[in-house]
């Protein structure tokens, strides 16, 4: 990490905050020994009890990603529960996202369901943030898939999501006027409100109240992170995932979508400046599966193929139903910040160190 994190302080040592979090804060509780595996076990009974008598006991969010797949290798594999694949397509997939899919359920032999996002009213809302100026302009897809997959728990009942967030690979975080927080529905309403041409009719809004309050204590829908509890190390993951099924690998983590390629490869480090592999490597280097040097000889690359930057600027434009000059032009207009539009930050704010403060949430400074 470095000074494009505005908010990055280094002791005496010359060592960040990023690192002493995760040294001081998250590695003393975390725990992927017997002591994970036996918390993890106490979860697994619990969700296979509630499931009794159902088609299946969980939900997992899958994407196409590393993380998602071995989540739903090792839930099925290794843990004997019955999840349903919950994908949602929000019009970005890339053609190995859609094969690691189907590889994943077939070998598995799960059950697939996929929720559609209203293209046109995702069109407008994601145009709406690349006019609005922010960095963030992810924030549509995320919380689309955020809040429909809560919102199928809810309606039939499901009281276990699995996802496959972890600490082993995204221990540090990405700087929040980087990447603001997806959820923030009071920003997203504001920046559509500023920027959009046609009301959110089926677009699904959820908010940071309803999924940290209003589901887990009133509904009782709990999200599990199980690679937490168990070694996770990224590149035997890849490596079984290609054995044992095919899986096809991306040339950085979250480039299963055709968009977020775009914007953490493109729009985020030309536009603004910020690396996005300095988070996904800083988080390997700490827990010891990448050295310092190589991430730096690494960063010394383009994070974007530069031989195919002119065919998905294309690709992205068309697909928005704007020109590549007016997709240009964004790119081009003055830099803005989340701090620009209505938010919840506050909330986030507070609810983050109630959470750390009981013991719910570990690692990350954001």
């Amino acid at each position: 990490m470095d000074t494009t994190d505005t908010m990055i302080v280094f002791d005496e040592k010359g060592v960040c905050d990023h690192c002493n979090t995760f040294y001081q804060n998250t590695l003393p509780n975390w725990h992927t020994d017997e002591r994970g595996w036996q918390k993890l076990q106490s979860l697994v009974a619990k969700i296979k009890i509630v499931g009794q008598g159902k088609d299946f006991d969980c939900i997992i969010g899958m994407s196409g990603g590393i993380d998602s797949s071995y989540l739903t290798y090792i839930a099925k594999e290794k843990l004997g529960l019955r999840p349903l694949v919950f994908h949602v397509d929000a019009g970005w997939n890339s053609q190995i996202a859609v094969n690691n899919i189907e590889k994943l359920v077939d070998g598995l032999g799960l059950d697939l369901y996929t929720e559609v996002i209203d293209w046109e009213e995702m069109r407008d809302l994601q145009l709406a943030f690349f006019k609005s100026g922010v960095s963030h302009i992810d924030t549509p897809q995320d919380h689309a898939f955020f809040a429909t997959m809560y919102k199928f728990a809810e309606v039939h009942k499901v009281k276990y999501i699995l996802t496959g967030a972890n600490l082993s690979t995204e221990c540090i975080r990405n700087p929040i006027e980087w990447m603001y927080f997806q959820s923030d529905s009071i920003q997203l309403r504001d920046i559509h409100r500023h920027f959009g041409t046609r009301p959110l009719v089926n677009f699904p809004v959820t908010s940071i109240l309803r999924h940290k309050i209003y589901l887990p204590y009133f509904k009782g829908i709990k999200a599990v992170r199980p690679l937490n509890y168990i070694p996770y190390i990224k590149q035997d993951a890849i490596k079984l995932l290609i054995e044992k099924f095919g899986w096809q690998p991306y040339p950085q983590k979250h480039f299963e979508s055709r968009f977020t390629r775009f914007y953490e490869g493109y729009w985020l480090p030309k536009k603004f400046g910020y690396d996005t592999r300095r988070v996904q490597f800083s988080s390997l280097i700490v827990t010891g599966q990448m050295t310092r040097e190589e991430a730096l000889a690494k960063l010394k690359q383009p994070p974007y193929d530069e031989s195919t930057i002119a065919q998905d600027f294309e690709y992205i434009a068309t697909k928005l139903g704007v020109s590549v000059a007016e997709l240009q032009g964004y790119m081009d207009a003055p830099n803005k910040c989340y701090r620009d539009y209505k938010s919840q930050e506050r909330i986030y704010a507070v609810g983050a160190k109630v959470m750390k403060a009981i013991g719910l949430e570990i690692g990350g400074k954001r």
